[in-house]
This record gives structure tokens, C-alpha cells and sequence, in this order.
């Protein structure tokens, strides 16, 4: 069963960025939308992590403030590896 969640998911990953492409792939788009394009995957990070700002497990709450500071400083995907690191280790210690 696990596995076959992992496949279905795959599947609907590569379908909707396979629809995206050809949807728009001709299409020219305006400053507006190429904006929310852009601020798409920030959004979606978002929804992933906010459940974690009501929790009261003490490394998810530092992770996020390690997250937050690594956010302000450096781009998007150092900002994700140094955050589910820093989680990951706050867990393992704390």
C-alpha cells in the first residue's frame, strides 16, 4: 500500500507540472500572473510548515526559527536544507 501511495503521488506531481508546461507553454504571460507563478511554490512551502507554528515540541520551534533566519539570509532551496536539517537534529537531540 505504501508503495503505491508513493507511485500515485509521483504520478500526480509529474502530471500537474506536465499540465502546467502544456498549458501555458504558448501563452504569453503578463507581469501579474508570472507573479503569482512565481510566489507559487513560497505558498505551498507555507501550508507544509504553518501546522508547526501551534505545536509545543520545543525542536519544531526552534527549527522554524532556524528556518526563519536562514530564510532572511539566503535563498529558497538553502533555506530548505538547512531547516529540515536543523529539525532533524533538534529532534534527534532534543
Amino acid at each position: 500500500m505504501t508503495i503505491l501511495t508513493i507511485v500515485l503521488m509521483a504520478m500526480t506531481t509529474w502530471f500537474t507540472r506536465v499540465a502546467g508546461f502544456m498549458l501555458l507553454r504558448e501563452r504569453t504571460l503578463g507581469p501579474r500572473v508570472r507573479a503569482v507563478m512565481e510566489a507559487a511554490p513560497g505558498c505551498v512551502l507555507i501550508t507544509v510548515i504553518a501546522p508547526h507554528f501551534v505545536t509545543t515540541n520545543p525542536a519544531d520551534i526552534l527549527g522554524l526559527a532556524i528556518a526563519l533566519l536562514a530564510a532572511m539570509r539566503f535563498s529558497l532551496l538553502p533555506t530548505v536544507v538547512i531547516s529540515v536539517v536543523a529539525t532533524a537534529v533538534l529532534r534527534a537531540l532534543l
